[in-house]
């Protein structure tokens, strides 16, 4: 019985970890970062989001698909247009937290101990 426990913690062990990692996967490219960026304060069409973000109609509806599906966006369709919004807060929480640290160790990377750097890449 203990083992069928410690096979069952291990399992939604690893099934925390593929969650997670699905979510990195999503977040992963820095169109998807822009678009989130773009929709932290508001709601925006599709041609309000091009105007913000240089890239290509079918690109970009390709990104927001991926974050729709994914549960990051959310979207609704008023005539023709249709509208993006943030769904998960947490996950543009996330995305806010880990950029504005990187921001940081970008902008002033002696003030950020090597031990406390998120971004190893960005070196003083």
């Amino acid at each position: 019985m203990a083992d069928m426990i410690a096979s069952d913690a291990q399992v939604e062990k690893g099934r925390v970890f593929e969650l997670a990692a699905e979510l990195f996967g999503v977040l992963s490219t820095p169109m998807r970062l822009r678009i989130l960026s773009a929709l932290c304060d508001q709601e925006k069409s599709v041609s309000q989001l091009l105007r913000e973000i240089d890239t290509t109609q079918p690109n970009l509806s390709q990104h927001l698909n991926l974050l729709y599906r994914s549960g990051v966006l959310a979207k609704r369709k008023d005539g023709t247009q249709v509208f993006y919004r943030v769904q998960s807060e947490k996950a543009v929480m996330l995305c806010r937290t880990v950029c504005t640290q990187i921001a940081i160790e970008m902008d002033e990377p002696a003030s950020v101990p090597a031990s406390e750097r998120l971004s190893p890449r960005v070196a003083p």
